[in-house]
């Protein structure tokens, strides 16, 4: 299983960082069954995150072709509005440190992004994954109408709207797309996805080396709807 986890200005570190330490952790523990790569729209680069001066480097381009998985993360920066948008029009590599998450979301849509995404979403090979406010870059980009998604806790009413159905778990599984709901939930999105694509077994190895424990009940549009309480 191959992973590329997709960087964009403005990123969220621990949007990346921590689906990225485990699934390289996956690796390690089944003898190679799985690789994983920080990718961006644009091809090798350095980019700058949303927090401070923060930045990491893609090694290569997001291939919508390519069997495996396609992580986006969220925005790092102030909480905003909705309906912010950006004052100017900066290059890339030049994220500023006061723009907001939702001019930062926002901007993705004006890169090779949402076509790359929506490739990737038409692979039956490829499972689409987001942690936080990644599931908005698809939720925008009108790539999660209809499914079944979650968010950080702060845009669940704009993924509504967006005509998702938003869910409040801390991991949606929706089949070939499953997101992640705040930043900290990236280390259960990917120890999930561990134990779907590879086993229990390694995803138990990896939650033990990390001595992180999985919050919360995976969920998945199965079974009788719970009758209110």
């Amino acid at each position: 299983m191959h992973a590329q986890i997709i960087l964009f200005d403005g990123f969220d570190p621990l949007d990346v960082i921590a689906p990225y330490e485990v699934l390289h952790a996956g690796g390690t523990a089944s003898g190679g069954l799985v690789s994983v790569e920080l990718v961006s729209a644009e091809g090798p680069r350095e980019v700058v995150s949303g927090t401070g001066s923060l930045a990491l480097r893609a090694t290569g381009a997001l291939d919508p072709a390519r069997p495996g998985l396609v992580l986006v993360p969220g925005a790092s920066g102030r909480v905003g509005e909705p309906d912010e948008v950006p004052a100017n029009d900066f290059g890339a590599g030049q994220p500023q440190q006061h723009e907001s998450i939702p001019v930062l979301l926002g901007r993705t849509l004006t890169t090779e992004l949402p076509a790359l995404l929506s490739a990737a979403m038409e692979n039956p090979k490829v499972t689409v994954c987001a942690v936080c406010g990644g599931s908005l870059v698809l939720a925008m980009a009108g790539l999660l109408e209809g499914r079944h998604a979650t968010t950080h806790h702060m845009g669940l009413d704009m993924l509504d709207a967006t005509g998702v159905h938003a869910v409040r778990a801390r991991v949606v599984d929706d089949g070939d797309v499953v997101t992640g709901a705040g930043v900290t939930s990236g280390l259960d999105l990917a120890l999930h996805l561990l134990e779907r694509e590879v086993g229990p077994r390694i995803a138990h190895a990896v939650e033990e080396m990390f001595a992180h424990e999985r919050r919360g009940i995976v969920w998945r549009d199965r079974g009788p709807v719970a009758a209110a309480f």
